[in-house]
């Protein structure tokens, strides 16, 4: 059972939890007024809460990227892979154009990341985990019909593995595989980064058909 560490899901707009990656953002406000530059919201569908049965569960925000647009997944490659590949499976709607007034919408879907804020050179430190973990715990409770979650990258699949309050080595993290972890299905994928896919560490097609055992575990 998921006992929730923090008030909220959300992290507040100023939160100063991460010191480093507080600082981090506000160098971006500086520098880029006009972007989002702060912690990334959940991404929801418009049915709401209750109508999601998967939780994606990225690493963190690309300061160009989410950090910019305040969507997750949006605004660099990992998103234009990411949302293709949920149109497809019918796990969201209408057109990525990787922005976040693109009208694209998640259907019993919902995305998140372990870590909300952008860290210097897209690597978070352990603290700074740990510590948004406090919200990664109740992101994970607010979803009542919740069966399924898939962690993007071994970063991400600890930090939900601790969250759902399992031990890291009893889930260890394997592409394509599955772990019942109480009444949620966890599944892993390596991150669908430009880098994974441009060294061959990920494939579309291997990205493919981790959705497409989603869905037929949706499906049963």
């Amino acid at each position: 059972m998921l006992v929730p560490l923090s008030g909220s899901p959300e992290p507040d707009r100023n939160c100063p939890l991460c010191p480093r990656l507080h600082d981090f953002i506000a160098e971006w406000r500086e520098r880029e007024p006009s972007w989002f530059n702060g912690p990334v919201p959940t991404f929801l569908p418009p049915e709401g809460e209750d109508s999601v049965r998967l939780l994606i569960i990225g690493l963190a925000p690309g300061v160009r990227g989410a950090n910019r647009t305040g969507r997750p997944f949006t605004g660099d490659y990992a998103g234009d892979l990411l949302y293709k590949t949920l149109i497809a499976h019918g796990f969201a709607r209408g057109e990525f154009k990787a922005r976040p007034d693109d009208g694209l919408q998640l259907a019993g879907t919902a995305i998140t990341n372990a870590v909300r804020c952008v860290p210097p050179e897209n690597k978070p430190v352990g603290a700074e985990i740990s510590t948004c973990r406090t919200f990664l715990v109740p992101t994970i409770s607010r979803f009542p019909n919740l069966r399924a979650v898939l962690a993007l990258g071994s970063i991400a699949h600890q930090s939900t593995v601790r969250a759902l309050g399992q031990r890291v080595a009893a889930y260890p993290f394997k592409h394509g595989g599955h772990l019942e972890a109480g009444s949620i299905t966890l599944f892993s994928s390596y991150h669908c980064s430009r880098y994974n896919t441009n060294t061959g560490v990920l494939t579309e097609e291997m990205f493919v058909s981790v959705f497409s055992k989603i869905k037929a575990f949706l499906q049963s």
